[in-house]
């Protein structure tokens, strides 16, 4: 490689300049916005900062305490279904647990169900990154040259549909709710659809295209855990089919922190569920197929309001609450160090 000498210019030649252009942006001579602070407007800042901070915690806490919700913990209720889950070779028979509560006062208004998990940890990178967009797109891609491994593709070449460890790992318990009035026993009315954002329903995720859900995933198989193929994952609604199906897309939106929830169902206000759900004995019945003993975990299911700050998760209105209380004390401080300083100076100059 040959080595470059730089000559000097010669006699006559303009020497290049390295002084930037004679403008005023290039030259700093814009205006600009100088603001003298005062003490005045230092102190109204943080007060008002304060006030405000303060203000939308108190109604984000109080709008959090309004919101009705019953946790019910059913994983020891249902060790024996867990037992029996453990065994891999009950992977394809059921087993079913019932749990019973009651609801003193009734539940007005919408009510949310909402499966929950503890120490499940979502947030680890090899299973976030598991999992092909392309693929939940609809397009015929090759999956082995995605992150889904080793949940890619069988021994024998077939490919996993949908590949990576998210899917493999859905939550697949399935929860029915029902109401005990007089001698009879009414099953809640449970709304299935509806309860994914827009875009995941109508932009992230998306069906192959073929004139029925069976031959668009023709040469594909079901993941591992899977008890049956991803075309049939809702028997009764074929719109609901899929990539595109609720629980799935739910499930795809992986968390942040081990301990997490997830919206399930929503009541369907009629009959008697016109306003919610009226106070009475109530039966979960289960049907147990997510183990969690084996990384010791804990499964809840939740029955919930909404309010309009969302459901009852107090952090932002603790969050408001603290940085409001931070920015007034602040302002407490700066106040009285002036006033010391604005005496010492007051006191020198009579002297």
């Amino acid at each position: 490689m040959k080595n470059k000498t730089s000559f000097p210019p010669r006699e006559g030649e303009p020497q290049p300049s390295r002084c930037p252009d004679n403008s005023a942006f290039k030259q700093q001579r814009l205006p600009a916005w100088k603001p003298q602070l005062t003490i005045a407007s230092v102190l109204c800042s943080f007060f008002l900062t304060g006030a405000f901070c303060l203000t939308v915690g108190v109604c984000l806490v109080l709008s959090a305490n309004s919101v009705r919700e019953i946790q019910i913990d059913y994983s020891d209720k249902c060790s024996d279904c867990s037992r029996f889950r453990e065994n891999s070779s009950n992977w394809n028979k059921e087993c079913h647990c019932s749990i019973n509560f009651t609801l003193k006062e009734a539940i007005l208004g919408d009510v949310f169900m909402y499966y929950g998990l503890q120490n499940f940890f979502q947030n680890h990178r090899r299973y976030v990154n598991s999992r092909s967009d392309a693929q939940l797109l609809g397009r015929n891609v090759n999956v082995q040259r995605s992150y889904c491994a080793p949940f890619s593709t069988y021994r024998n070449g077939t490919p996993m549909a949908p590949c990576g460890a998210i899917a493999n790992s859905m939550f697949n318990d399935t929860i029915d709710l029902f109401y005990s009035q007089n001698s009879s026993v009414i099953q809640v009315p449970l709304l299935k659809t509806g309860n994914s954002w827009w875009t995941d329903k109508n932009v992230k995720f998306r069906n192959p295209e073929s004139y029925n859900l069976s031959s668009a995933f023709a040469g594909t198989a079901r993941p591992p855990y899977w008890q049956k193929p991803v075309y049939l994952l809702d028997e009764e609604d074929e719109r609901n089919n899929g990539f595109v199906n609720d629980d799935f897309i739910i499930w795809m939106r992986v968390s942040a922190f081990a301990t997490f929830r997830n919206l399930y169902r929503r009541v369907q206000r009629v009959r008697h569920f016109a306003e919610g759900l009226p106070a009475g004995n109530y039966t979960f019945r289960i049907s147990y197929n997510f183990p969690v003993s084996r990384f010791k975990g804990r499964k809840h299911v939740i029955l919930s309001t909404v309010v309009w700050s969302g459901g009852s998760n107090p952090f932002l209105g603790i969050a408001y609450l603290v940085s409001g209380t931070a920015a007034t004390l602040t302002g407490f401080v700066i106040a009285g160090i002036h006033l010391k300083l604005r005496k010492k100076k007051t006191y020198f100059q009579r002297q």
